[in-house]
């Protein structure tokens, strides 16, 4: 089937009653968390259509008990079975006679999917690599939408958009809190000394790349202001091999901090449902916390706030302006140190604090 380049218009409404579709969205927790207003959308406007999510299986539980997921198709494509593992999972998706298949991902693995799905329609955005895996490939995101800045949801979204969903109001995160992990989350923070009942902020000074990592010393300071200040006991996060960050800020802080490790993801959603805020980089849990509808504080250093800050809550992103933001992050570009997160003060995120517990609206909180 050649490649179309122009819009089908009506690939998406001219498919039959129950038609079943396929999204490929493999990593991270936060991406997965960010495709959800486009499944809430699509299942809005055609109830019937029955849709799956293919993901990597260490984020699948993000989407558990989902109301706009038919279907979850989880796999782990490491290791030496990694060979095998695809295709048994190849095998599942041809099985199911997908009508459509979405890339949202992009990448090697997932074009590869897509290719040999099975579905009759395959489609993607036009800059993804391997072009010949897809039957319609779609302009950029800021093209289907007329703007230049968009954030990740109005992203993801275009794709549809440009494939037949008509356009309207874009709908929150969604994600759901399973009843097994409040339960498990209540004891662990009992076990930790907080009463039931007990207010707290849910801290997580963790990302990916140090570029977006606020210093340790000032959550720290950070900490002890939310307890003077607003009566929150500090509860810190960190997944697994993360100990050590969470030493450095526990070394400044002059005491024990509450240490929530390497919880599952279903247990990081109930802990963050129950804080009264949530403080962290812009990493999955930030976005946990606006889909809970949490008010949410954001520090950014190297990545784009734009694309990235958080969707439809009470929120502040703090950030200070550089001509070299965003950037890829795995290193500081410009200056010997990440100067974009280095620079943001124990005041501007004070200030941000303050604005959202007084309930002041959302807020870009930026200096300069």
């Amino acid at each position: 089937m050649p490649v179309r380049a122009n819009p089908p218009g009506s690939l998406l409404a001219a498919l039959p009653g129950g038609a079943r579709l396929l999204l490929i969205r493999l990593r991270s927790l936060g991406d997965a968390l960010l495709t959800t207003p486009a499944l809430r959308a699509l299942k809005q406007w055609r109830p019937d259509l029955s849709l799956s999510v293919l993901l990597y299986r260490r984020f699948a539980p993000i989407l558990a008990g989902n109301p706009d997921v038919d279907e979850v198709i989880a796999f782990d494509p490491a290791g030496a079975g990694a060979p095998a593992t695809i295709a048994r999972t190849l095998a599942a998706i041809r099985r199911r006679r997908f009508a459509a298949c979405f890339n949202l991902h992009g990448g090697t693995l997932s074009a590869l999917l897509t290719r040999l799905s099975g579905a009759r329609e395959r489609v993607a955005f036009g800059h993804f690599r391997f072009r010949f895996a897809y039957t319609a490939l779609a302009p950029a995101p800021e093209v289907v939408l007329g703007r230049d800045r968009l954030h990740n949801v109005e992203r993801l979204l275009a794709l549809f958009y440009w494939a037949g969903l008509p356009p309207g109001e874009i709908p929150p995160l969604t994600v759901v809190p399973q009843p097994t992990a409040r339960a498990a989350v209540a004891q662990m923070l009992a076990a930790r000394g907080l009463p039931p009942g007990g207010r707290y902020a849910v801290l997580h000074p963790i990302a990916n790349f140090f570029t977006k990592e606020w210093p340790f010393e000032r959550y720290a300071e950070l900490a002890h202001l939310l307890e003077r200040e607003h009566g929150l006991i500090p509860v810190f996060t960190s997944g697994t091999g993360e100990g050590a960050k969470l030493d450095a800020v526990a070394r400044a802080y002059g005491g024990a901090l509450v240490r929530m490790e390497s919880l599952t993801v279903s247990e990081l959603v109930a802990l963050i449902e129950g804080a009264a805020l949530f403080i962290g980089t812009d990493s999955g849990p930030a976005h946990i916390a606006a889909a809970l509808g949490l008010p949410v504080v954001v520090l950014f250093g190297s990545s784009d706030s734009t694309a990235w800050g958080p969707w439809r809550t009470p929120h502040a992103v703090v950030q200070n302006p550089y001509l070299c933001n965003p950037c890829r992050g795995d290193r500081c570009y410009a200056f010997a140190q990440p100067e974009c997160i280095l620079s943001i003060s124990l005041a501007q995120v004070r200030a941000a604090v303050e604005r959202l517990l007084t309930k002041v609206p959302s807020t870009v909180a930026r200096s300069g």
